[in-house]
């Protein structure tokens, strides 16, 4: 089968289409033939070596499919079953793979192999942050940077859909009007405007209780401005770059505040979690009220030029590679 593997990390030109083997699926596992791979921002991390892994590496965490073989002990899956995961070891960017059957999930007729692919990884991390590590309430406000992104579309939906205002960053005046058909109630272009100076107004002063950035350390200090007293910075990404050692008295100074940066790989470590979380996301998307838009699509073969639209940010909502 052909897979996409890296030798050394650097950019996207190191990302190598292979012929590889594949084995029979171990005790516990399902052989999967993969109908759509999901893209992600956490891929250029490893692919880069900001996030290590054993060298020569598969890659990718996020991929839908069908079953096409069971291996010994599996009784909750069949073969045929359509089925998706969003975490687990790298190695969604290849035809087939085999993976534990306790970590996937069944996919119902009204969701496409190409939202599944789209959804799971980004999806349950919008799950966690409103739902785990911080219990969002109705009629709070909140803000999200990167609103018009993978996550940030999905977060604005599932953030309506339970009360909540969201207030989300962009950085154009396009990315603006997507935000805004996605469920923000007020949409910031960084490029442009004050983004501090917009949330005291929008919050008449206030500040907002959590600000949600996986945008990392172009941000963060606008985001620790953003937050009223008490409140938490959810640093759960790094796509500006990781953000360096700050003083901790920083914190006190603006309002004795919270940092956590949490990795959705925690909060989905018992198959119990991952249930629950992948149930909630299956869920709230077969209802309408969350809409997957896969807005690119990518041969598999050409994973290295969807990396390098993904940096260059030319990419919007979400993106599968079919292999």
């Amino acid at each position: 089968m052909k897979a996409i593997r890296f030798e050394r990390t650097g950019g996207p030109e190191v990302l190598q289409l292979q012929d590889v083997n594949l084995e029979e699926p171990g005790t516990g596992e399902v052989q999967l033939r993969h109908t759509a791979i999901g893209l992600n921002f956490v891929d250029t991390y490893y692919r880069s070596g900001l996030y290590p892994s054993p060298l020569p590496s598969g890659l990718g965490n996020e991929a839908a499919g069908v079953v096409t073989k069971l291996g010994k002990g599996v009784k909750a899956l069949k073969v045929g079953d359509r089925v998706a995961y969003g975490t687990g070891a790298l190695g969604a960017y290849q035809e087939a793979r085999n993976f534990p059957a306790n970590r996937l999930v069944k996919l119902p007729k009204a969701i496409s192999d190409e939202v599944a692919a789209g959804m799971m990884l980004k999806g349950m991390t919008t799950r966690y942050l409103l739902r785990a590590t911080y219990k969002v309430k109705k009629g709070q406000t909140v803000l999200f940077h990167a609103a018009a992104g993978g996550v940030g579309l999905i977060f604005g939906q599932w953030a309506k859909a339970l009360g909540v205002k969201a207030i989300g960053t962009v950085g154009s005046d396009e990315k603006v009007a997507i935000a805004r058909k996605h469920g923000y109630a007020h949409v910031i272009n960084s490029s442009t405007e004050d983004v501090v100076a917009r949330v005291k107004e929008i919050t008449k002063g206030k500040g907002v209780p959590v600000v949600y950035d996986g945008v990392g350390q172009a941000t963060f200090n606008v985001s620790l401005d953003c937050l009223s007293p008490l409140g938490l910075l959810v640093s759960f990404g790094n796509a500006s770059g990781a953000v360096s050692a700050f003083n901790l008295g920083i914190l006190a100074g603006k309002g004795s505040l919270y940092v956590t940066r949490p990795t959705l790989g925690t909060y989905v470590a018992s198959d119990a979690d991952f249930q629950a979380t992948a149930r909630d996301l299956v869920n709230v998307v077969k209802s309408g009220k969350v809409k997957i838009q896969i807005n690119q699509r990518y041969k598999l073969a050409d994973a290295a030029k969807a990396h390098e639209d993904l940096a260059a940010r030319r990419t919007t909502g979400a993106t599968v590679l079919i292999p």
